[in-house]
């Protein structure tokens, strides 16, 4: 059974990932009309990117693989991936047993040429502690226990022969999750002191379902069988459905970050008639108790208005939300809601002549020392959980080749101490920090940004244990539609919320229910997540 389309309108709360991908399934496969309300001046949500004096700044980072032909097969139809070496005959993407080959040159895009074009990049993260590098996932291998030494060496190998043996039941807590799985040793070596800079709370308060759904099948085990995979001869895949997601090594990426996707998708979709309003926030949501009827918005002049649909997406957060909600929610529902927290984010961008690792690099030979994406700050004696070396994402995103350009990143809580500091003493602090690691020198600085983001990570504390009576209600009105890490309070990744606008459209076309299925996606579940055989 299908829905008869022509005529009808989807008003979709927010211009991100899970809400472009909406409207891009209306406009090209339906008659309903999408309008997108963004309270932003640019699309893409958090996978906006932000272009400062040519230097572009990936908000988190944003590596485009997924598990799903589909989300895939999306961006390939978006960007055009790019053409490989003349050394090679194709490029193969391989997930879910499948393998599509695009020959070479005139199968891809040269991104010399053009723009519009997925490169194909290394993945390459590795940890800062103790002052030196150690593999991202950590692999068994002498480098790492000379860099551990001996006795911490010892100590982990029977803290884990502990835990196996021994192991924490029931599993509360992201504590017992991760000592359950790499020993306690490990766990306070390399998993606590970064975890509790990230969400600003001891482990013992973040529950196991966070480590269920965010390091999945990551394990010792697992790790063992990567490092054991790797001694076969490898193809060339981009898209490994087989290996965990911590552990893939290749991904695709924009020539200029993941805000080139999404500008491109918000302009196909209003060249195919959909309306794209931004800087226009939403202060009401009116329904009926079955469905919802109407938004009120107000834009950048402080213009009010009223807008109407049949049907209504959102990926605000679902605790300003409900708080918009007329008539409001029972009390007991809107008690969960406004305990939902958040944890926000700042990224301090800084222009570099040189960094100082690895012996010194300057741009010329950074990925030949320094060739992480990311570098996780495990050193306790800093704030800055994370730095982006951009140059490695995609060299387009460097205004001037002979720069450097890197983001610090700081896990914050809005108005606490970092995210109040004035920008010019917040750039101060991190330049300090850089020096503090050995990173590079003040001297050395060229330019820096400061760029925050608030409501970053929907987080699994707070009144979360009771999030089941807050899903429960909002799917109450048939026509509304829950969607994308804000919208669903889940740290989904960019594909997962992308599968949650696809599969809600779906149902509207198809005529069937499908509010119960969108929030099936990213719970890990073998067909979402793991390798079919």
């Amino acid at each position: 059974m299908t829905t008869p389309t022509q005529g009808r309108t989807a008003v979709i709360i927010g211009a991100g990932p899970a809400g472009l991908t909406a409207a891009h399934e209306f406009v090209t496969r339906s008659g309903i009309k999408p309008v997108l309300i963004e309270a932003d001046t640019q699309v893409g949500g958090i996978s906006r990117t932000v272009n400062y004096k040519g230097n572009r700044i990936d908000i988190g980072g944003h590596r485009f693989f997924s598990k799903s032909d589909r989300v895939m097969d999306w961006w390939a139809n978006v960007l055009p991936l790019q053409s490989m070496h003349e050394d090679a005959s194709s490029l193969t993407i391989s997930y879910q047993n499948k393998h599509r080959s695009i020959d070479n040159p005139t199968g891809g895009a040269d991104p010399a040429l053009t723009d519009d074009v997925m490169l194909v990049r290394p993945r390459v993260s590795r940890i800062l502690y103790l002052r030196q590098f150690f593999d991202y996932p950590i692999k068994f291998s002498l480098a790492t226990l000379a860099g551990l030494g001996l006795w911490r060496s010892t100590k982990i190998f029977f803290s884990y022969a502990r835990a196996r043996i021994l192991p924490i039941r029931p599993e509360r807590s992201l504590r017992d999750f991760i000592i359950n799985r790499f020993g306690a040793e490990l766990y306070a070596t390399f998993f606590r002191d970064y975890t509790e800079k990230v969400w600003g709370v001891p482990c013992e308060d973040i529950p196991a379902e966070w480590g269920a759904q965010r390091i999945k099948g990551l394990s010792i085990t697992a790790l063992l069988k990567n490092a054991l995979r790797k001694l076969k001869p490898q193809s060339a895949t981009i898209s490994q459905r087989n290996v965990e997601t911590s552990l893939i090594e290749r991904f695709l990426y924009p020539k200029h970050g993941p805000g080139q996707l999404w500008e491109k998708v918000a302009s196909g979709v209003t060249a195919k008639g959909g309306e794209l309003h931004m800087q226009t926030r939403v202060t009401a949501v009116h329904h009926d108790g079955s469905r919802v009827t109407a938004i009120d918005v107000t834009d950048a002049s402080g213009e009010q208005r009223t807008i109407t649909g049949d049907y209504f997406f959102s990926t605000m957060p679902v605790r300003d939300l409900l708080q918009g909600l007329i008539p409001p929610a029972p009390a007991a529902v809107q008690a969960v809601s406004d305990g939902l927290t958040y944890r926000d984010f700042i990224t301090v961008g800084v222009l570099l002549k040189r960094i100082k690792l690895n012996g010194g690099a300057t741009a010329a030979n950074l990925y030949d020392r320094v060739p992480d994406n990311w570098i996780y700050v495990q050193e306790p004696d800093v704030k800055v959980g994370r730095i982006q070396i951009f140059n490695n994402w995609s060299p387009y995103l460097v205004a001037n080749p002979d720069d450097i350009w890197i983001g610090l990143e700081y896990f914050v809580n809005e108005g606490d101490d970092i995210w109040s500091m004035p920008d010019a003493d917040l750039t101060r602090f991190a330049v300090e920090e850089l020096a503090k690691l050995g990173v590079s020198d003040p001297d050395d600085v060229k330019d820096a940004v400061v760029v925050r983001t608030l409501k970053a990570y929907p987080a699994y504390f707070g009144s979360y244990d009771r999030f089941d009576e807050v899903r429960d209600y909002m799917n109450r009105f048939e026509n509304l539609f829950l969607v994308g890490r804000n919208g669903m309070h889940r740290y989904n990744n960019q594909d997962h919320s992308m599968l949650t606008a696809m599969v809600a459209v779906d149902g509207i076309l198809e005529g069937r229910d499908t509010h119960a299925e969108l929030w099936e996606i990213n719970t890990e579940q073998e067909y979402h997540e793991a390798k079919k055989d």
